[in-house]
């Protein structure tokens, strides 16, 4: 599969998560052209319209910076829950949004301009397909395995959403179904296994003593030192991944999984256990030539990715 020509124009692309708001303009090769965060309001007390204002002002800084171009569309990630494709968000992280219509909002904000909204973890998914570690490839899988696992998935060059818009969502896969619980409900999903957060719990329930408040940086850390107990969390994550990835690749026949986030980042201390777990799960001769690579973006990915939501319709938008 080749790539066409990239198209003109440039994008406001938007990343909203409940640590960081993040904007850039992005051009049609992918490339950011202007970039700028700031904390997200996202203190007790704060309101909706509080969170709003920021946000509206660092929009109004990074088109600033960029020189002030004519913008051709509006493309934004976000944490879900959501109403898709309204674009209603709800995210678990921000208490304040709570049926916010971000979309609407920003169509007022860019009157006549294409706004569209999807997951944060999607718009990593269709970043790495557009522009990064799964580009010419047509069945693809992007993960993020950070605070939460979420994901995207690519089937026939095309982004597939799904009933509500939650198709890809892998970290909901269970692993193991004597697990622990996890925040959806279930119980041995991936996510409540192999989150940063998790695996730091488990960690300190095993003895593993960080300084405060102890992250799953630390905790990777610490096993790259070799200390046991974080080396023992680090493959429990690689393990539960990799059943999960083989499970995705039976049902979908893939070619690549990129995964990115900050617990992917520990490299051999997951990928190893990772690639071990699916050699022993993926049975079937379709399934194992499978690509397992980390994502190659980094911090930008969910940005290219909702960039791509207006310059590759056809392959990442199919909604009004």
């Amino acid at each position: 599969m080749t790539d066409p020509a990239p198209p003109g124009g440039i994008v406001l692309a938007i990343d909203i998560g409940g640590t960081k708001l993040a904007a850039a303009l992005v051009d049609g090769a992918g490339r950011v052209v202007a970039y700028d965060r700031v904390p997200t309001p996202n203190e007790p007390g704060r309101g909706a319209e509080d969170l709003w204002r920021a946000l509206d002002a660092l929009l109004d800084k990074v088109v600033a910076e960029g020189g002030g171009p004519a913008i051709t569309g509006v493309g934004v990630g976000c944490g879900g829950p959501m109403t898709w494709p309204e674009g209603a968000v709800s995210p678990l992280n921000i208490p304040a949004w709570r049926g916010f219509p971000l979309r609407d909002r920003l169509r007022e904000r860019h009157p006549g301009l294409p706004v569209r909204v999807h997951n944060d973890a999607i718009c990593v998914a269709v970043g790495e397909h557009w522009r990064g570690a799964g580009r010419g490839r047509a069945n693809v899988l992007g993960m993020v395995v950070s605070t939460g696992v979420g994901g995207g998935l690519v089937l026939g060059g095309r982004l597939v959403d799904g009933a509500s818009g939650n198709a890809g969502h892998i970290g909901h896969v269970i692993v193991d179904p004597d697990g622990p619980p996890c925040g959806c409900g279930g119980r041995g999903c991936l996510e409540a296994v192999a989150r940063g957060p998790g695996l730091v719990a488990w960690a300190r329930e095993r003895g593993w003593r960080p300084g405060e408040p102890g992250t799953g940086v630390e905790l990777a850390a610490d096993a790259r030192d070799g200390a046991p107990v974080a080396v023992a969390a680090m493959r429990r994550a690689g393990r539960a991944l990799g059943v999960a990835i083989a499970s995705a690749t039976h049902l979908c026949d893939l070619e690549v999984v990129a995964i990115g986030g900050g617990v992917s980042q520990a490299g051999p201390l997951v990928f190893e256990p990772l690639r071990e777990a699916f050699d022993a799960h993926a049975r079937m001769d379709f399934a194992r030539p499978l690509e397992i690579v980390p994502a190659e973006l980094g911090q930008p990915a969910g940005l290219v990715g909702a960039a791509a939501l207006i310059f590759a319709p056809g392959r990442y938008w199919n909604a009004r």
